[in-house]
């Protein structure tokens, strides 16, 4: 498992700065983690919450293919990634001074031993007590009782038989397509006569639009779809009963690469590009512990893999589809669900249309612990309200079903000012993007789906209202995207705001997406912050900007004046903020970064980074909104972001830093950022070797879980005091 406090990892331990010749210089690669290893650290930690006994098994459950569904994402973009820098020659280091070949080594290894401890944790922790709690077994067909084993023959004969395809694999019959992530059955014929010598493989394709776990009866009883085609293999291939087969799983390069240059359609190219997915090359192999080399060896050759790219599990392949086991949970349940839907604010509830309330005051959303449904209704209210004049919005990723593209479609139709910048490169999300296009185009609506190579990643959206005959624009700005089913498991903030100077500039930023201006039309410098003066806008200045506001701090506390920096976010990489808050700490700047996945700092290194302290919280919620606090007291400046500190979002995506002015909403988002820094249930605390130590109560100390925490207190009334159960958790009484 994870590496705990006084254990270094060997990749960590290699990669350590010493410190017995005084601190390194803050250019050194010594100073960064790598970032793919740090992925995996986070990975790890969401598979420390599956290794909890404290858990119901349902909930290790789902963290377990949580950390299956990470591992198939980062394979199919991050390892691909290097592989193809590996290919092309690439010889340029990363921050960290690995080399690809040197990342793509240290990367196998750490994930061989995640994928062992996750089987291992299935095997004999999380499947155990599935059955002991729920009575849930998951059994081979070989070990169905004979009533059992009648069922399952009927459901082979009567609804897989029908559906398979065989497919030879020799001279005449080539290998096929395989599909990304689908299950196959390799079986392996024995020779039969000359024409035979030493037999011939045949693939059987697992059918994905059937159930994965076959019930045998009693209806918790599930044998897996391949082993039941396994067991009846032999009736598919002519009759053959001696045959030797095991279910394998490609993972492919699905990161999708559009040379814009060389089409004159951006949406054509994504569409051919889509299409063009699963011909991506393989990076790899997943089979089943005790697959016979006769079929194993012929796979590798094949896919042009190597030995560390071939995963052998003891378990389910694509442990993920094992979740949907939890439903069978449900009447059993013994932790208690969230009781009652998230709250809306007083304010909302009692104002006639969300317009009103917003023109008397900021109204800042703590999702899920606030409703997602202002969000919603601002955009359906300005559809439906004939003093709304335009509507724009950014959408990125959308959902299959979405409200907003529904309202934003009847403004269209009734006649509105409808403009949606749609990122039709929001990965694994094109398809729907790309359907929406065709629909609000349809509907009249004007859809801009590509600004000057960058990915459009900001989530706000402005209406346009005539009031008193002058128009007043409204705005919505947020940290997570306008899915209301990731709005319910992500942690983000909303502000719905009708403050003129942030408006005009909403204002400006559609104008410039709309028109595609770019920085040279713009007439900015990378450094400038151009038309903006309240926004922070990528890729036109932000990074300048949290680097200003980084240094600002670093100026004060080389004064002796009182300085901090407080930040959450996702992911930090960005090598030249690092360095900007390495100099901050050896000013005297006390940093407190909550950094959910990536984080490329390492902390705690004498003379460079003793005061910054970096955690994570992990818990039922992903956490997911970024925000920010510079200075203390009355000259401290609050901000919430779309952008993580990393390279991408500073130069390839168009995002938004937004300066929060109301001081109810900037004491609220003080007290998110206390309880996460104050979580010693869920918190982890990451160690100057890149590995990360659990975090527990001091004795005497209350248990602190920020989520539950902030989860009663917003149901309880929205202004309740945190502030003394967090100070007795630091000790601060």
């Amino acid at each position: 498992m994870a590496a705990r406090k006084g254990e270094m990892t060997q990749d960590a331990e290699e990669a350590a700065p010493p410190t017995e010749a005084g601190p390194p210089a803050l250019s050194d690669a010594q100073l960064f983690l790598n970032r793919e290893l740090s992925w995996l650290e986070f990975n790890q930690r969401v598979l420390d919450e599956a290794a909890d006994p404290s858990l119901p098994a349902y909930e290790r459950l789902k963290f377990l293919g949580i950390t299956a569904s990470n591992l198939d994402e980062f394979f199919m973009v991050r390892v691909a990634g290097l592989k193809s820098q590996i290919a092309e020659g690439v010889t340029d280091a990363a921050a960290d001074g690995m080399l690809p070949e040197e990342q793509l080594r240290a990367v196998g290894a750490r994930a061989h031993r995640m994928v062992l401890d996750q089987y291992r944790l299935w095997r004999e922790e999380v499947l155990p007590a599935l059955t002991r709690e729920h009575g849930i077994q998951l059994v081979k067909p070989r070990d169905l009782s004979a009533a059992q084993k009648g069922t399952a023959r009927d459901y082979f004969r009567l609804r897989v038989f029908p559906v398979l395809t065989p497919l030879a694999n020799d001279r005449s019959h080539p290998f096929p397509q395989l599909r990304n992530k689908s299950l196959t059955l390799a079986v392996h014929l024995p020779a039969k006569g000359r024409r035979r010598l030493g037999g011939t493989t045949s693939l059987v394709g697992v059918p994905a639009a059937l159930p994965r776990l076959v019930p045998a009866g009693d209806g918790r009883t599930f044998v897996l779809l391949e082993d039941l085609i396994a067991e009846h293999v032999g009736d598919l291939l002519a009759g053959s009963p001696e045959v030797k087969s095991a279910a394998f799983r490609i993972t492919r390069n699905w990161d999708l690469e559009v040379d814009e240059e060389e089409w004159g359609d951006l949406l054509s190219a994504i569409q051919a590009g889509v299409r063009e997915r699963d011909k991506g090359e393989p990076v790899r192999l997943e089979l089943v512990q005790g697959t016979p080399a006769e079929l194993t060896q012929p796979l590798v050759a094949q896919l042009a893999l190597h030995e560390p790219d071939v995963y052998e599990v003891d378990g389910p392949l694509q442990l993920q589809d094992m979740v949907a086991l939890v439903e069978l949970t449900r009447g059993d349940r013994r932790q208690k669900p969230r009781a009652g839907s998230a709250p809306v604010p007083s304010i909302l509830e009692q104002a006639s249309s969300v317009f009103e309330a917003i023109s008397r005051r900021d109204i800042l959303l703590h999702h899920p612990y606030d409703s997602f449904e202002p969000v919603i209704r601002f955009i359906e209210e300005a559809a439906d309200d004939p003093d709304v004049k335009a509507v724009k919005q950014v959408l990125y990723r959308t959902g299959a079903d979405s409200p907003f593209v529904k309202a934003l479609l009847r403004a269209a139709e009734a006649g509105k000012e409808v403009a949606v910048f749609l990122e039709i490169q929001a990965r694994f999300d094109e398809n729907n993007n790309i359907g929406w296009v065709r629909k609000l185009r349809d509907a009249g609506a004007v859809v801009v789906y590509g600004y000057d190579a960058c990915k459009t990643h900001c989530k706000t959206a402005l209406v346009v209202r005539s009031e008193d005959g002058l128009p007043r624009r409204y705005v919505h700005l947020g940290t997570g995207n306008y899915n209301p089913i990731t709005a319910r498991i992500y942690t983000d903030v909303s502000l719905l705001t009708a403050r003129p100077d942030v408006a005009e500039e909403v204002g400006a930023l559609f104008n410039m997406l709309t028109a595609n201006s770019t920085a040279a039309e713009l007439q900015l410098s990378p450094e400038s912050r151009g038309p903006w003066k309240r926004l922070g806008v990528a890729p036109h200045g932000l990074k300048q900007r949290i680097l200003d506001l980084v240094r600002e701090e670093t100026e004060q506390a080389a004064a002796g004046k009182p300085a901090r920096i407080l930040a959450k976010m996702n992911s930090l990489v960005d090598p030249q903020v690092i360095r900007a808050l390495y100099e901050a700490s050896q000013a005297g700047v006390t940093v407190d970064l909550l950094v959910r996945g990536i984080c490329c700092l390492r902390p705690g290194v004498p003379g460079v980074s003793e005061r910054i302290r970096v955690q994570r919280v992990v818990d039922r919620f992903l956490e997911h909104s970024r925000i920010f606090v510079f200075g203390e007291g009355k000259r401290s400046r609050t901000f919430i972001s779309s952008a993580d500190w990393m390279p991408r979002n500073f130069h390839k995506r168009v995002e938004l830093l937004v300066p929060i002015d109301d001081p109810e909403s900037r004491a609220r988002l003080q007290e998110i950022l206390d309880a996460g820094l104050a979580d010693n249930v869920k918190g982890a605390r990451l160690l100057p070797d890149g590995s990360y130590e659990r975090l527990r109560p001091a004795e005497g100390a209350p248990a602190i879980r920020s989520q539950d925490l902030l989860d009663s207190a917003r149901r309880a009334r929205s202004d309740v005091d945190l502030k003394p159960l967090l100070e007795r958790s630091q000790g601060k009484e």
